[in-house]
């Protein structure tokens, strides 16, 4: 772990600083474009179920590759395989603005996903790295608070650039370029120590994931992303067209709105584990995910869409900074990228089955429909969470 002096405040650590920056990029590749999908809908003359594909197409590389890149993270070095990856999100991200084909435009977005496969789960991997303890978990929170920053920005800014045409949202993965270079240039970090025989390490690696908690743990992310994915960012905005008539920035200021909450919730990770349990925390955030979903399924003005703004936000701000923070002390740092890297799979998992799976639902009974199959997969969540997560390992400590 590379040593900091203790004195300097975490939030000014230049490390956590890129670490930030690949974070924004990670999340850009749909938060950005999920505005626009009723244009592109227009434009192209597809389904609700076929603009789903969208995200589908760029998160399913995720799904195969993510435990490779961890993999190469640790034998190779975290920057080999980061650097890279950011270069190719930005120039298959850039591409798809200039395609009028949506098959193509699905090929590009396969691609970009390519580029981000790695990207979730490096960032993560390299708080792992270089923090431990409550700078950690404090760490972990703003890291997911930059995360919630950005998809209350790229929505917004998304919509906006969608009001010139679909396309325009896709000019925006280009900045994946200077991150790589400043990365490359800029990042202070401990690289694995030399590594045992593959079969070996895969052992070592094995074991670390093979515990009963961690499966839990994995199993509620598949779920958390089935709802994020499938039933908020790609049911949100039909929603919100269909019974409001909103418009593309209307859309993307909304989904902002459920973004900020989120933000600020996360930024209070360290304060929230004083005061609640990690269990504990968890059955309150599924529980927040479970009113959001039953108050989508009926919402019919924006006076009601308040209820669950809030409380996607304080569901969504609690779960993902704490579900990380307790992953990552599972595994040492020579096993740490391949760990988390399967988590990273098993989100994408979620991201990708998500919008197939609540899209069922939608094509069954419309959109009240949808968000109730989204609060059934909230309710399996707490039942997990009550019946088969334990987490007695005490994952705070140094690593």
């Amino acid at each position: 772990m590379v040593k900091e002096p203790q004195q300097v405040p975490l939030l000014k650590n230049p490390n956590l600083h890129i670490i930030f920056s690949i974070t924004l990029i990670a999340v850009m590749g749909v938060a950005s474009i999920t505005p626009a999908f009723p244009d592109v809908m227009h434009y192209f003359k597809i389904t609700p179920v076929e603009v789903g594909y969208l995200i589908t197409a760029f998160t399913l590389p995720g799904v195969l590759l993510t435990p490779i890149a961890g993999i190469l993270g640790d034998r190779l070095g975290r920057k080999n395989i980061l650097i890279p990856s950011l270069l190719l999100f930005g120039a298959a991200g850039l591409a798809c603005m200039f395609t009028r084909s949506f098959h193509i435009l699905l090929v590009f977005r396969l691609l970009q996903g390519i580029g981000a496969a790695s990207l979730g789960s490096l960032n993560i991997t390299l708080i792992g790295d270089l923090f431990s303890g409550q700078r950690r978990a404090a760490a972990m929170g703003y890291n997911a608070s930059v995360l919630s920053i950005g998809t209350a920005s790229y929505p917004a800014v998304g919509g906006m650039l969608a009001m010139y045409g679909w396309q325009y949202p896709f000019i925006l993965p280009i900045l994946a370029v200077p991150v790589a270079i400043w990365a490359l240039t800029r990042l202070n970090n401990p690289e694995p120590d030399k590594q045992p025989d593959l079969k070996t390490y895969l052992k070592r690696a094995w074991n670390n994931i093979n515990q009963r908690d961690v499966w839990g743990l994995f199993v509620i992310n598949i779920l958390i992303f089935v709802i994020l994915y499938g039933a908020y960012l790609s049911y949100f905005p039909l929603l919100l067209e269909n019974r409001l008539r909103a418009n593309s920035l209307q859309i993307g200021l909304m989904m902002s709105g459920f973004s900020v909450v989120t933000a600020i919730t996360s930024s209070q990770l360290k304060n929230i584990n004083r005061w609640l349990k990690p269990r504990t925390q968890l059955i309150f955030s599924f529980s927040f995910y479970l009113v959001t979903m039953v108050v989508m399924s009926f919402a019919s003005s924006w006076f009601v869409l308040f209820i669950p703004l809030i409380t996607f936000g304080l569901g969504h701000g609690m779960a993902i900074p704490g579900i990380q923070n307790l992953l990552v002390g599972f595994a040492p740092m020579k096993e740490r990228a391949a760990f988390m890297s399967i988590n990273s799979m098993v989100l994408r998992l979620g991201q990708t089955i998500g919008p197939v799976f609540i899209g069922f639902f939608y094509g069954l009974g419309g959109i009240s429909t949808a968000f109730i199959a989204g609060a059934g997969v909230a309710l399996t969540m707490i039942l997990l969470a009550v019946f088969f997560i334990r987490l007695k390992t005490d994952t705070n400590a140094t690593t």
